[in-house]
């Protein structure tokens, strides 16, 4: 998606001005010469001539102005519609990818358990798919009502801290995904925080998707580099088909953690596949936002 260039003022107005009044100047000085009485008429006519071109390149120049002006306020909006859409895109995919693509894992996995002794999991699976398609269903029309219009007012959702962080692991477990999570006691910048939140949601989310009900780990702590996270899975249960997306989910977190100043590795591990996150950020290991958690 490209933006048009920024305007750039570009004005001939005043060179075609000076130009005239030094042609003028120029014309003066040749009669001039031994001829006072025609040197008199062409300097008053120069000046009555000068005057009507600077009032002309004024009202000229204001004009220009006028016009680049609402060029650059037309490309400010631009701008600023085109970030609107991306960050309107993201909140799709999320919403695409940790609501409906829960409500396909589940009901996988529900389709999956033999004999009549897994009604009760087939209950759970279907209970868990009706929350996961009531929670999708509100987003959907959070995001419409943002979408209505400038005049309409939109419920805002706080933006989620790392003390959010147990209830996005735990809403994960609620999907059939075995997760231990252990988080140092750290303090983030708001920032950074929404991002591990994001990062940690998402990466569970693909565990889901490509390697079902297994069991995976989140790890978050501080060092030298800044909050370090790493998010690994022990790989696909035994008859697993992966469920892939549209391959947006961890190109779209790369260019998160990288908007923060970090780094994103993700690939395959000795255990199953591993997502690490570096951010750099300048809070203090200190008691705050996330206690030591451990599960």
């Amino acid at each position: 998606m490209e933006t048009t260039a920024r305007p750039v003022l570009r004005s001939r107005v005043w060179p075609i001005a000076g130009g005239l009044v030094a042609a003028l100047v120029l014309a003066l000085a040749t009669l001039g010469v031994g001829r006072p009485v025609e040197a008199l008429a062409v300097l008053l006519g120069a000046t009555a001539v000068a005057a009507g071109v600077l009032a002309w390149a004024l009202v000229r120049s204001r004009r220009e102005r006028r016009a680049f002006e609402d060029d650059l306020t037309g490309w400010a909006a631009e701008r600023a519609a085109q970030a609107e859409r991306l960050r309107i895109a993201r909140d799709l995919h999320d919403l695409a990818s940790h609501g409906l693509g829960l409500i396909t894992v589940r009901a996988a996995s529900a389709r999956t358990v033999p004999g009549p002794g897994g009604d009760a999991e087939r209950a759970r699976a279907l209970a868990d798919i009706e929350r996961a398609g009531r929670d999708a269903t509100t987003e959907l029309r959070r995001m419409l009502t943002v979408l209505r219009g400038p005049g309409d007012e939109a419920p805002l959702r706080p933006a989620e801290t790392l003390a959010d962080l147990p209830r996005v692991v735990t809403t994960a477990r609620g999907a059939g995904l075995d997760v231990a999570l252990d988080a140092e006691e750290v303090v983030a910048s708001a920032g950074v925080g929404l991002c591990v939140c994001t990062v940690v949601r998402e990466a569970l989310a693909n565990v889901l998707r490509h390697a079902g009900q297994t069991r995976a780990s989140v790890v978050l702590g501080r060092d030298a580099e800044g909050l370090r996270l790493v998010v690994e899975d022990d790989g696909p249960v035994v008859g697993w088909e992966p469920h892939p997306g549209a391959g947006m989910g961890l190109a779209g977190l790369r260019e998160r953690v990288e908007s923060l100043g970090g780094s994103l590795v993700a690939g395959p591990s000795s255990r199953g596949f591993r997502v690490t996150v570096v951010l750099p950020d300048p809070a203090p290991p200190a008691a705050g936002l996330l206690g030591r958690a451990q599960s």
